[in-house]
């Protein structure tokens, strides 16, 4: 049973103190293949992006801006799917699926901060695409330490302010009646249709801070490469082209992956959204998406193989 999403009556108001998390409880005959397959996926983002973290740490070839940047993008997926799958993990090993408001409200905030830092960390690295090749010879000029370090800076901290606000709000909403969140975590909108009440003005402002946080970064990722293909295109030399199409594409897959996905989860009108297609969504963003970027960033680029070539033997041998 959902809430209705108008008042009780006075005499029946009851203040929940938790949720229950359904996640895939209607799949009970799945838990144990959900299990393995959540765990296997969960490792293999650990492992990769620990890699691409120790690879462009260790070698003296990729202490560069592009690399500085995917560096830090590394290190906030591991942080980004730590917030979810291992409360999932735990809870299809487990009857009891309650969750605390104050953790409900504690995973939500860091979920849409990391989430948040992503967006902005995705607009660096395009940025930094764009001078790369649209402004070769001012590059190392404008790229330098200081900037690189302000701007990942930016990236990590711009999100904290907004959503401790945001977060609050959500939370001194009143919630009664029902108390199970369908959903495998604690999103914006399964909390919000459990939320008693006019939801209007935080739906509203759900919406702003989503243009805010992800449908401005995403316009000027659009905007820096339609400047930079049309600057490719007017290379004169094939091998030039290719090899700056090659250092565009990966990043341009993982950005179409993340926002694509997210767009379609925060920025849908209320009405459309359906319990099914949100895990869906919600999946591939918090899982599929993560466990994919350090594939996409290693396969499709010739100096992070070169280096993987020469790291791991070492490795192997120690």
């Amino acid at each position: 049973m959902e809430s209705t999403g108008q008042n009780p009556p006075q005499g029946n108001h009851t203040t929940l103190m938790d949720f229950i998390l359904l996640g895939f409880s209607d799949a009970p005959d799945l838990r144990g293949f959900l299990f393995g397959v959540f765990f296997i996926i969960y490792v293999i983002i650990l492992m990769g992006n620990s890699l691409i973290i120790i690879i462009t740490k260790v070698n003296p070839s990729l202490h560069t801006p592009m690399y500085f940047f995917l560096r830090n993008f590394s290190s906030l997926e591991i942080c980004y799917v730590s917030v979810t799958v291992p409360r999932l993990l735990t809870d299809l090993c487990r009857q009891n699926r309650n969750i605390s408001f104050l953790a409900c409200a504690t995973q939500m905030y860091f979920f849409l901060v990391f989430g948040a830092t992503e967006c902005f960390l995705l607009t660096a690295m395009a940025y930094d695409r764009y001078v790369a090749i649209c402004n070769p010879l001012l590059y190392p000029l404008i790229m330098n330490n200081r900037l690189c370090n302000q701007l990942a800076a930016c990236c990590w901290i711009t999100g904290i302010p907004v959503h401790i606000g945001f977060t609050c709000l959500i939370f001194s909403l009143p919630f009664c009646g029902n108390n199970q969140l369908n959903h495998f975590f604690c999103d914006i909108p399964p909390v919000l249709k459990l939320a008693c009440g006019d939801t209007f003005m935080t739906e509203m402002l759900v919406y702003a801070v989503a243009v805010l946080v992800v449908t401005i970064p995403f316009t000027l990722i659009l905007g820096s490469y339609v400047k930079i293909i049309s600057t490719i295109l007017k290379l004169p030399s094939a091998t030039g082209r290719a090899k700056a199409f090659s250092t565009c594409s990966s990043h341009l897959t993982v950005v179409a992956l993340f926002f694509g996905s997210g767009i379609m989860t925060y920025m849908r009108p209320k009405s459309s959204h359906l319990t099914g297609m949100d895990k869906f969504l919600s999946l591939f963003y918090t899982i599929v998406t993560p466990m994919f970027n350090p594939i996409i960033y290693c396969l499709r680029n010739k100096d992070v193989i070169g280096a993987l070539k020469k790291f791991l033997p070492k490795w192997v041998v120690l």
